[in-house]
């Protein structure tokens, strides 16, 4: 039987493409402000209906900010140039997605309770195994 071996430089590759997603998702808000309502932003769409900048810049502040995320996931995994503080913020990276996370046994215990659609379960699941890959990722690269 061959072992499974999991490296660091393919938990950050995975981590990135979590990332990547994310900003895509975002993208699509940006594209339909309707799906605000869909995933559960429904202040944002209401100030959207009401003409506001605001979510138009809030948006595209997540876009930037999960690319980046993304890029310091392929800079751990060796595929870009190393970024500064690469350790530092692959590691802050991964706890800010595992807090995210943290909202999962809530949405499990909703969704149960047919109070909350499945799709914050797929969110907050995505948000633990991002914030697991970057956060072993970084610890098995450290010096």
């Amino acid at each position: 039987m061959e072992h499974m071996y999991v490296s660091s430089k393919n938990l950050l590759i995975i981590g990135s493409l979590l990332s990547f997603l994310v900003v895509l998702l975002h993208i699509a808000l940006a594209i339909r402000p309707k799906l605000y309502d869909y995933f559960g932003a429904s202040k944002l769409s209401e100030l959207n209906d009401e003409g506001s900048s605001f979510t138009v810049w809030v948006t595209l502040g997540l876009v930037l900010m999960f690319t980046v995320w993304g890029f310091y996931g392929l800079s751990g995994a060796g595929i870009v140039k190393e970024l500064p503080q690469l350790q530092v913020v692959l590691i802050g990276i991964g706890i800010i997605y595992l807090l995210r996370a943290l909202m999962l046994p809530s949405d499990i215990v909703k969704f149960a309770q047919h109070t909350h659609p499945f799709r914050f379960i797929v969110l907050s699941t995505g948000s633990l195994l991002a914030g697991l890959c970057y956060l072993m990722g970084a610890l098995m690269t450290a010096k």
